[in-house]
């Protein structure tokens, strides 16, 4: 039997918004297994999928840049260890820059970026990036950049603080548009485009869930594929750009592919970074480790 830790029930609650007692009961019931515990909670209790963003711990920036002429952008994500680091003006300054030397010099990967020399500076990136972690006493990480060129489409960002950007490319439509575009995704963090572009595995696990939600609920077999159908295209709208409902829609009910439509705008593509998203961060306990020194020194 697989030890079912505090934190282990604590995730859980996070992910499915259920009580401690329950999340535990599920995690011992799958000897450990978070996901099947979470599949197992979302078919007796009706709880949601979990949200990545739920989860996010590391600390950092996330930047963006635009060309003049906006042919080419890009987004970055610039980890440290601490909150106050990241907001630390040197800190910051370094990651606008290297989002501007993505944008500019298209390198291959984060070896070849690191490199290069850094906008605005003389020295590469990795020199620059030694640099302050000497002068901020912190590690310093470029975790992750996309950048996007177009030719005859338009790009667009949006930052929210600094914890979430959003990097847009499209076609026709202004400015304006494309920053409430940029506005809607990270709010409402869609998963891709259209239908198109999600996991297949997701889609499996959703229809397998509405399926056994419904069977336990009594409905006769013939209907189980259809209510299963029906829970699959709903959660398409829910994780889709496409289908999912315009933040600023004046009636409600306008999805962004209408808006879209009525505007002869296209969406070709779009990239949103979430500050330490699906990195786990070591949780510190104070009281075990004090605890465990006093131990120690007594034997």
């Amino acid at each position: 039997m697989a030890e079912i830790t505090a934190s282990m029930v604590k995730e859980l609650r996070e992910a499915t918004g259920l009580g401690m007692m329950e999340c535990k009961k599920a995690l011992v019931e799958s000897n450990g297994d978070f996901k099947a515990a979470e599949e197992q909670l979302r078919i007796k209790s009706g709880a949601k999928a979990s949200k990545a963003s739920a989860r996010v711990t590391a600390e950092g920036v996330v930047s963006a840049f635009i060309a003049v002429g906006g042919k080419s952008g890009a987004l970055v994500e610039v980890n440290c260890e601490t909150d106050f680091v990241a907001k630390n003006d040197d800190f910051i300054a370094f990651t606008k820059n290297v989002a501007e030397t993505v944008a500019k010099n298209n390198p291959a990967d984060i070896e070849a970026l690191s490199g290069m020399a850094i906008a605005n500076g003389s020295a590469s990136i990795e020199e620059t990036r030694k640099a302050l972690i000497m002068k901020l006493g912190e590690n310093v990480s470029i975790r992750r950049f996309k950048r996007y060129a177009t030719s005859a489409g338009k790009l667009a960002s949006y930052l929210h603080g600094s914890k979430i950007g959003v990097l847009l490319d499209y076609t026709g439509g202004d400015e304006a548009l494309g920053r409430d575009i940029c506005m809607h995704i990270a709010a409402s963090k869609p998963k891709s485009i259209d239908a198109s572009g999600v996991n297949q595995e997701e889609i499996a696990t959703e229809r397998r869930i509405a399926i056994e939600k419904a069977r336990e609920a009594g409905k006769p077999d013939a209907m189980l594929e259809k209510i299963a159908e029906g829970t699959v295209q709903k959660f398409l709208k829910e994780v889709t750009l496409m289908g999912q409902v315009f933040v600023k829609a004046e009636d409600g009910k306008q999805t962004i592919e209408q808006l879209l439509k009525s505007k002869g705008v296209s969406v070709t593509a779009f990239q949103m970074f979430v500050v330490g998203e699906g990195i786990e961060k070591k949780v510190e306990d104070y009281a075990a480790e004090v605890a465990a020194a006093a131990a120690a020194a007594k034997g």
